[in-house]
């Protein structure tokens, strides 16, 4: 279960004061997929930071399985980040220099996870999305599909209880996205991962179990 209280946050532009999110709430059921729509600049991205404990909100709480993420020190949202919380990005952010199997056995090792263990499971998780045979492959190598696959395989092989994707087919053509979607979802589905996606991909929302728009400050239904 993830709950968003009152969750408010602005920043500072210009010598003016932007309020970004206004006491912005929400209640996302354990297992659920839930889109999050909005114009660009209505704080999408930000409602993610701050929904993982990147950033900190000025008002309201947030709760991930009924642990009080605001409430944390940054230590501790450091640790429950990593441990609780898997992330797709619209570029990747797959690390060059390491193969593909080491980027993802990477979150593994950072949770205690080491030796054939941990390459076992990134084995596994690489062999869900299909890439298993790529392991060994530098990610230059792979096509922009191949790479947010593998991105979606880092970002569940320690199984996170949620997991949040901003624009995960904003850098895809719409063949390429067709084809990542439906393995993202489908993965999540069946592990009974939380998710929340920021998008603006009508054909992600339509596959969502619930859409919220992020509209002056507020989420609504």
């Amino acid at each position: 279960m993830l709950s968003i209280r009152q969750l408010s946050r602005s920043f500072r532009e210009g010598g003016r004061v932007h309020q970004v999110l206004d006491g912005a709430d929400a209640q996302v059921r354990c297992g659920e997929i839930v889109a999050v729509t909005g114009r660009s600049g209505s704080g999408k991205s930000t409602l993610l930071n701050l929904i993982s404990g990147i950033d900190r909100a000025e008002r309201g709480t947030v709760e991930i399985d009924g642990r009080d993420v605001t409430a944390m020190g940054e230590p501790a949202r450091t640790l429950f980040r990593r441990a609780h919380i898997g992330f797709v990005y619209q570029f990747f952010n797959l690390i060059p220099t390491l193969e593909v199997e080491e980027n993802v056995r990477l979150v593994l090792e950072l949770n205690g996870v080491r030796g054939a263990a941990a390459r076992d499971r990134s084995l596994a998780a690489l062999a869900d999305v299909g890439l298993r045979e790529r392991a060994h492959s530098a990610v230059d190598q792979l096509s922009g599909g191949e790479q947010q696959r593998v991105a979606i395989a880092r970002a569940l092989v320690h199984r996170p209880g949620l997991l949040l994707a901003d624009e995960p087919t904003g850098n895809l053509d719409e063949q390429t996205a067709g084809e990542v979607l439906p393995v993202l979802l489908s993965l999540t589905r069946a592990r009974g991962t939380t998710v929340v996606i920021v998008t603006h991909d009508v054909a992600v929302s339509r596959l969502a179990d619930r859409v919220l728009e992020l509209r002056e400050g507020r989420l609504h239904s």
